[in-house]
């Protein structure tokens, strides 16, 4: 038996992600789900970086960094710059860091 009034069914067809969508959503939360992105997002919320240099601030391996870089590239949630013969990472959109910021202030670091 379904208790929701019929302009809350409408609503929610109306206002509910497609299914496409849905898949999207989920996959932007996934990235975020591996401490490594998170932390690498961190420094790029600070500055535009090269693979180097993220490898050397996060302790991390060249290759795994641009793995990393890769599948954020893939959901344009980091974009790259060429600076003569050195490729820059940057946030893609200022939003990333205001959910990372959400995610502080909701677990009260």
């Amino acid at each position: 038996m379904i208790a929701a009034t019929a302009k809350v069914l409408d609503d929610m067809e109306c206002y509910l992600p497609d299914d496409n969508s849905v898949r999207r959503i989920a996959r932007f939360f996934a990235l975020l789900g591996e401490p490594s992105r998170v932390r690498l997002l961190s420094a790029l919320t600070i500055s535009p970086l090269c693979v180097t240099d993220i490898a050397a601030i996060l302790n991390m391996n060249q290759t795994t960094v641009s793995h990393q870089l890769r599948m954020l590239r893939d959901l344009d949630i980091v974009v790259c710059e060429r600076q003569g013969k050195i490729i820059k990472y940057k946030i893609a959109n200022p939003k990333i860091n205001e959910i990372l910021l959400v995610g502080v202030e909701y677990l009260g670091f």
